[in-house]
């Protein structure tokens, strides 16, 4: 029997076995990038629930600016009408739903912020400031908890696509997952555009 045949016998056998076939490996990358992806999905939701304390707030002192207050709501609507479950991650279409969806809300929230600072009464009152804070501590959040998924997917997509662990997740049905774009960290990463009113100091009403 020649070296060849030898080798090619130890091949199909280590590909039979559990470890060999990647499917083991498999699984485990599969848990991590569904772990992983919880954390973005609550860290997301986190930022989300802050939205409207944050319309309210602004709306005692810039009630006038309608146009973007009206654009952060719809985008936290938005956000909230979309179904996020653990197959949304095998679904190209519904993550770009979904990625999409938040980076319409965090435009929209840069201009909401950028805005208040034609506006002192606002930007001196406690609670916008606190909100404020709490938001950008949400986006700190964010950005930490998609590392961890955005490796942990190119972990998995790796698996799926190597020999011999690629035959077994056609067998069972396992695909390349939909990750984070380079085209969304930097529309992420743009400086807010201010689109509030030139008006300065407090709207008409005065203070709360």
């Amino acid at each position: 029997m020649s070296v060849r045949r030898l080798w090619l016998i130890l091949l199909a056998v280590l590909a039979l076995s559990p470890a060999g076939c990647g499917y083991n490996t498999i699984q485990q990358q599969d848990e991590q990038v569904k772990a992983s992806w919880s954390e973005v999905v609550n860290q997301y939701q986190r930022s989300a629930d802050l939205v409207p304390n944050l319309v309210n707030t602004v709306k005692g002192y810039a009630s006038h600016e309608r146009e973007v207050l009206t654009a952060v709501t719809e985008a936290r609507a938005r956000v909230g009408s979309i179904q996020v479950t653990p197959e949304t991650l095998n679904d190209p279409k519904a993550f770009a739903q979904f990625q999409a969806a938040q980076q319409r809300l965090s435009g929209t929230l840069s201009r909401l912020l950028a805005g208040s600072e034609n506006y002192p009464q606002l930007k001196a009152d406690a609670g916008f400031r606190d909100l404020q804070s709490q938001l950008e501590d949400a986006e700190n959040r964010i950005t930490v908890a998609r590392n961890p998924y955005i490796q942990s997917v190119q972990a998995y997509n790796v698996i799926v696509r190597s020999i011999p662990s690629n035959l077994t997740a056609m067998a069972f049905g396992y695909k390349e997952k939909p990750n984070f774009t380079v085209a969304s960290e930097s529309t992420i990463a743009k400086p807010p555009h201010v689109e509030f009113g030139a008006e300065p100091a407090s709207a008409p009403g005065g203070s709360k």
